[in-house]
């Protein structure tokens, strides 16, 4: 994992959200497997997570409110010195693996360089490579903000868990423009 530095009147994403709330309660089934269940009975509900094709893949524009959300939470973290709702509203593993107190330490560089992260929700992601599926509940995003004089680059994992895309893993840096030499004549 990287180290740190989302019927007709619902949207796929809506309706992903709520199956997997109602396969959570163990009160849903297909139609297909639907079965009489008897009072006091409960039914068998082996997974909470929805199947794979019920994982909606984000659209530009998701992905681009997922990656601006999160530089907004590392910019309010990083303001705050408090990486608490950061941690909260990643992922699982994410959650486990980083105390606030050692995101607290593995983003003190960025921090410190005061670097305004919140000029990043002005201007929209570029992409290095198109983002991509690592496996079925996890894909990455790598890409830059282009801002002068220092751009912001981020590489971010996300992972398919309670219905929704949820921060997986994240570096975020600052890097300097390069000026573009016109070509010699």
């Amino acid at each position: 994992m990287p180290r740190p530095s989302a019927s007709a009147c619902f949207s796929p994403s809506a309706l992903a959200a709520l199956i997997a709330f109602a396969l959570a309660l163990g009160s849903w089934t297909s139609p297909a497997s639907a079965q009489q269940v008897q009072p006091g009975q409960r039914l068998q509900n082996p997974s909470v997570q929805p199947p794979p094709s019920l994982r909606p893949t984000p659209s530009q524009l998701d992905l681009s409110r997922m990656i601006w959300s999160t530089v907004a939470a590392v910019d309010h973290a990083n303001r705050s010195g408090n990486y608490s709702v950061l941690r909260d509203i990643s992922a699982q593993a994410f959650q486990i693996n980083y105390n606030p107190a050692r995101l607290t330490e593995i983003f003190a560089g960025l921090r410190n360089s005061n670097i305004d992260l919140s000029t990043a929700l002005l201007v929209p992601p570029t992409y290095y490579e198109a983002p991509q599926m690592v496996r079925e509940d996890l894909f990455r995003v790598k890409g830059l903000f282009q801002l002068r004089p220092i751009s912001i680059t981020f590489d971010m994992f996300f992972q398919w868990e309670q219905g929704r895309w949820k921060l997986a893993g994240i570096d975020v840096q600052p890097a300097e423009m390069v000026a573009v030499q016109p070509p010699a004549r």
